[in-house]
C-alpha cells in the first residue's frame, strides 16, 4: 500500500510484544518489513532491505521458520528516521538539542529508544522528495532514507548486558517530512574563512588553495555536502561553472566521489546561489588566474 500523503506517519499506535505478530501489523499498516538475524541487525535473506514487503503470506512465512527474526523496515519508502546514536566516544544528545533550537526536527511522528540508549525520530517520506541517507559520525547522528533501513520495535539486540529492546516512548500530534537537507548542512563542518563575493574584493590565492584542499580531505559522509558548501561560496564570487568544476573536481575526486556525482553537486549549487557568469569582472579574472583556469 504506497503512502501518498506526506504529512502522514502510518506506525501502529499499538504493537504486539511477539515478533512475528509485530511484523503483521506493520506489514496490515502499509510498512514493508523484513527479517533480521535474532538479537543482531544484518538481513536474513538474500537481498537485504530489498525484499521487503507487505504481503502478509511472505511476512508470515518468513517468521514461522524465524520466529525470533527482527524486524527490519526500508526507510525512504514509508518512513525516514533521524538516528540519535549514543557510544562510548559520544553522543548526539548534545546536537539533538541544538537541532531542536534551530526548529529543524520538529514534526516527527514516532520516538524510539534504541538498546544502546539511543533515539530514533520517524518522520513520514515525502513521496516527491527523494533523499539519500547521511552520516555525521563526529556528531553522532545519521539520517536513514534512501538505501538504507533500520530495526524496528520490539526487535531486541544482543549485547554484554543481555538483550536490550527497541521501545517506542512516544507518538507525535503533527507528522511531517522532515527537512534533512537542512540538518545536514548544519552539521557540516565547513572553513573558518569566507571567500569575498567579486565586485567586493579580490580572491587571493590561499582561500582557493584552502578551499579546495578542505574538499580533497572531507571524511565520507560529508563530501557531497563538503563539496556543494564550496561550490556554492565559488559561485557566490561570480565564478562560472566551468571552472568551478575545473577547481574542485579534482580535490573532489581525491575525496573519493564519482565524476558524475562531481558534476551534479557543482550544477546543483550554481544553481541554488543563482549566480549568472560575469566573465569579465575582476574577480573571476582573479580566481581563474590564481587557479590556474585559462592558462
Amino acid at each position: 500500500m504506497p503512502i501518498t500523503n506526506p504529512d502522514a506517519c502510518p506506525m501502529p499506535a499499538w504493537l504486539p510484544r511477539e515478533l512475528g505478530q509485530a511484523a503483521a501489523v506493520y506489514a496490515a499498516a502499509g510498512i514493508p518489513v523484513f527479517p533480521c538475524a535474532p538479537g543482531q541487525k544484518h538481513p536474513l535473506t538474500a537481498h537485504g532491505f530489498r525484499d521487503a514487503t507487505t504481503d502478509p503470506a511472505q511476512v508470515g512465512t518468513w517468521w514461522e521458520r524465524h520466529p525470533d527474526a527482527n524486524i527490519g523496515i526500508p526507510t525512504g519508502t514509508v518512513i525516514d528516521v533521524l538516528d540519535v546514536d549514543v557510544h562510548a566516544t559520544g553522543t548526539g544528545y548534545p546536537i539533538l538539542r541544538t537541532l531542536q533550537r534551530e526548529g529543524l526536527i520538529g514534526g516527527w511522528g514516532q520516538a524510539v529508544r534504541s538498546p544502546s540508549g539511543g533515539l530514533h525520530l520517524y518522520y513520514p517520506t515525502d513521496p516527491d522528495q527523494a533523499r539519500g541517507s547521511w552520516s555525521r559520525g563526529r556528531a553522532h547522528v545519521d539520517f536513514r532514507s534512501t538505501g538504507g533501513y533500520i530495526i524496528a520495535p520490539p526487535s531486541t539486540i544482543t549485547t554484554t548486558r543481555g538483550d536490550r529492546r527497541y521501545e517506542t516512548i512516544a507518538h507525535g500530534r503533527h507528522p511531517r517530512p522532515v527537512d534533512a537537507d537542512a540538518i545536514r548542512e548544519l552539521l557540516t563542518p565547513q572553513p573558518e574563512w569566507t571567500l569575498h563575493p567579486a565586485g567586493s574584493a579580490a580572491l587571493r590565492e590561499r582561500p582557493v588553495e584552502e578551499l579546495a584542499d578542505w574538499v580533497a580531505a572531507l571524511p565520507e559522509g560529508n563530501r557531497n555536502a563538503g563539496l556543494f558548501w564550496a561550490a556554492c561560496r565559488l559561485a557566490e564570487a561570480g565564478l562560472p561553472e566551468p571552472d568551478t568544476h575545473t577547481i574542485l573536481e579534482p580535490a573532489a575526486t581525491a575525496a573519493g566521489l564519482e565524476p558524475r556525482e562531481i558534476a551534479a553537486t557543482i550544477r546543483s549549487a550554481h544553481r541554488a546561489t543563482r549566480v549568472a557568469d560575469v566573465p569579465d569582472d575582476p574577480g573571476v579574472q582573479t580566481v581563474r588566474s590564481l587557479s590556474g583556469v585559462g592558462r
